[in-house]
């Protein structure tokens, strides 16, 4: 039998869901559902890893490779994870701080998502997967206070640093969290802000000095917070680490622990509807304790390599004069 009043509140139903998705309100799928695969590939990675071996060759728990780099400029940086790849800017500039924190700078992370990347990435406003993105890395920061925003007042109550990092999605291989993490703390790690000094008739006006007149100053970084990615496969929840694209179309649920070399746990992200035994949690944070320092040891080396070389950059070699001789 026809019925009127359901049939209209079922055209007033979509007509709300178009005008939902027009605003950008739909939560995007996960980045997992958007590899399409078939049952006997999803099959196949299930039962692989019930013989704890992966598609890619690797054991459950080994890491991808990982290359870090810079560009020429401070607080750039771009960081690969097996196919995954990541760059970072870190830029600042001096504003008004809030009210409730006067002498303390601000610490901002911005996600980018290019369809470039990844074919169900859109372009424009962030969707919910980038927001995801940003926000657990800005936890881990944040939370753990690694970066002293202290340090970042000029005048308090009135000028403070405002750093902002832009993390920027070139491929996405998967364990997109791990890559755009290790990116943050790499920019991060060398940026430096121009010094400021107070002067003028009544010693309250900054004087920003330029990198040719004053070198610039580098962060103060307590210690540096590296997240480790895990994921929860199949009905026996077997669990790997640095889960590839095609794993994480097929995983139940992930879980990032970001730590520090101290063993201090920053951060936990637990996503995903299958449940986790605590023993199984103790399990991976002992092994994301040993991950974090491995890779906090590569950050600190490239960071090195990087100085180094930006060091022999700045050496003014001046020819010598006409008629010189050793």
């Amino acid at each position: 039998m026809w019925n009127y009043d359901l049939f209209k509140r079922a055209i007033t139903l979509s007509y709300k869901r178009f005008r939902r998705i027009l605003a950008g309100e739909i939560m995007e799928q996960r980045l997992a559902n958007s590899l399409i695969m078939t049952v006997n590939e999803k099959n196949f990675i299930e039962a692989a890893l019930l013989s704890d071996l992966r598609v890619d060759g690797r054991r459950p728990f080994d890491y991808r490779k990982l290359s870090i780099s810079f560009g020429r400029e401070d607080g750039s940086s771009e960081v690969q994870l097996g196919n995954t790849r990541v760059m970072g800017f870190v830029t600042g500039q001096l504003v008004q701080p809030y009210r409730d924190r006067p002498n303390e700078g601000t610490l901002a992370i911005y996600t980018e998502f290019s369809p470039m990347a990844d074919p169900s990435f859109e372009a424009g406003r962030p969707g919910e997967s980038a927001i995801e993105l940003g926000r657990i890395v800005d936890r881990g920061l944040r939370e753990s206070r690694a970066v002293d925003t202290e340090s970042l007042c000029v005048i308090s109550g009135k000028l403070v640093w405002a750093i902002r990092i832009d993390l920027h999605i070139i491929d996405n291989g998967g364990n997109l969290v791990d890559a755009s993490n290790v990116a943050a703390l790499a920019a991060l790690s060398t940026f430096r802000r121009p010094e400021c000094t107070l002067g003028g008739e009544d010693g309250q006006e900054v004087i920003v000095h330029p990198p040719e007149a004053r070198e610039p100053l580098p962060l103060i970084i307590h210690h540096l917070p590296v997240a480790v990615t895990f994921a929860f496969i199949g009905k026996e929840n077997v669990v790997v680490i640095d889960p590839t694209h095609h794993e994480e179309a097929v995983m139940g649920g992930s879980m990032t622990a970001t730590l520090n070399t101290n063993g201090d746990v920053c951060a936990i992200q637990k996503a995903g509807g299958e449940g986790v035994l605590q023993s199984v949690i103790m399990q991976c944070l002992r092994i994301a304790s040993v991950k974090s320092g491995d890779i906090t040891s590569k950050i600190k080396s490239a960071v090195e390599s990087y100085n180094t070389e930006r060091s022999l950059r700045k050496i003014k070699r001046h020819n010598p004069p006409a008629g010189y001789k050793h």
